[in-house]
């Protein structure tokens, strides 16, 4: 086990790791606080803490950021099962590092498009680029256990 957190793939593979999940807790940050600022609350008692159940209601900018917030969930943590075993496989460093760099840019690339509504294509691009790494590392860690089907 010490051998893994020596390992310098496997040091890269987490600092990017948790800069991917401190993106995460900023987009929830923000959904929260677009809720707050434009009274939008998804549970009655939240709305009616803040001013009335005519606030239990959807709010297009809070919906947006949710979207984004659950496009992190359902990207961000498949990359983080793939990045931490591919680490352990044996990649060089700067193939890595390029893997997680990509993945971790074209997130937040995304995370930005989403939130500012950039024009189009620039959300679905950021998400193709971003996918590129994942489906590198996957099938480099198929054929490294293949021999194991």
């Amino acid at each position: 086990m010490a051998a893994l957190f020596s390992s310098d793939v496997f040091s890269c593979f987490v600092f990017y790791g948790v800069l991917l999940v401190l993106k995460m807790y900023i987009i929830a940050i923000i959904t929260g606080q677009a809720r707050l600022r434009n009274k939008a609350f998804a549970n009655p008692e939240d709305a009616l803490r803040h001013g009335g159940l005519q606030f239990h209601r959807e709010d297009p900018y809070v919906e947006r950021c949710r979207r984004a917030h659950i496009n992190d969930i359902e990207n961000i943590l498949p990359f983080l099962f793939l990045g931490a075993v591919y680490s352990l496989i044996g990649p060089s460093l700067g193939t890595a590092r390029l893997h997680f760099l990509v993945f971790f840019l074209a997130r937040v690339l995304h995370s930005v498009a989403y939130l500012f509504a950039l024009r189009a294509p620039t959300r679905s691009l950021s998400y193709i680029i971003a996918q590129i790494p994942c489906v590198s590392m996957a099938l480099q860690i198929l054929a490294a256990f293949a021999s194991y089907a």
